[in-house]
């Protein structure tokens, strides 16, 4: 898989999100842009995430706009596991492997890609949840439970939130319970 493509539509509010992921030599990239309508204020948020080869992300950046305030997020995660949100030190996310968007499906790829699960296996791990609409940088402590070849139990916030995810082939999300659903090309249906 040397690149992904995906539309997502918002099923709980308007909006729509295009992401692509690519291969470029030993790394990954997300990049994608998600536009949504949130307490009857438009939204735009453009973002780009850098992995390295085990889809560790090193870099995040979130730019645009919520309402009438600008967005530019900038999160660096070095590789001894410190992490830094707008060049401040966030030592609450330290060791954290992901980071988490949290207006996006996109970024439940990186650990279920990470962690290559066999159906029946779980994993917990600790994500940079970058909250939305505050973009607040905080811990979020996630498991995954492979059910079956491309479906998942998605638990975060201690067992307060639970859903299963739909994926493909190459771990993009399909269908995200009541939040997220794959636009799909009739020609595919």
């Amino acid at each position: 898989m040397n690149e992904l493509t995906a539309v997502w539509k918002r099923r709980d509010i308007p909006g729509h999100e295009a992401c692509r992921v690519m291969q470029t030599d030993d790394t990954w990239r997300l990049i994608g842009t998600a536009v949504l309508l949130y307490e009857s204020e438009p939204c735009s948020l453009s973002y780009q995430i850098d992995c390295d080869a085990n889809w560790v992300t090193r870099s995040t950046e979130v730019t645009g706009w919520v309402g009438r305030r600008t967005i530019d997020i900038n999160v660096v995660h070095h590789g001894n596991g410190c992490w830094k949100l707008n060049q401040r030190d966030c030592d609450e996310v330290e060791g954290c492997s992901d980071v988490d968007l949290n207006f996006s499906p996109a970024t439940n790829l990186l650990p279920i890609r990470r962690l290559n699960l066999k159906v029946g296996e779980m994993a917990q791990v600790r994500a940079a949840w970058l909250r939305f609409p505050s973009f607040n940088l905080e811990p979020l402590v996630q498991s995954y439970t492979r059910l079956e070849q491309n479906r998942y139990r998605y638990e975060s916030a201690g067992g307060r939130f639970i859903t299963e995810l739909t994926v493909d082939a190459g771990g993009l999300v399909v269908d995200y319970g009541k939040f997220w659903s794959r636009e799909v090309p009739e020609a595919i249906k």
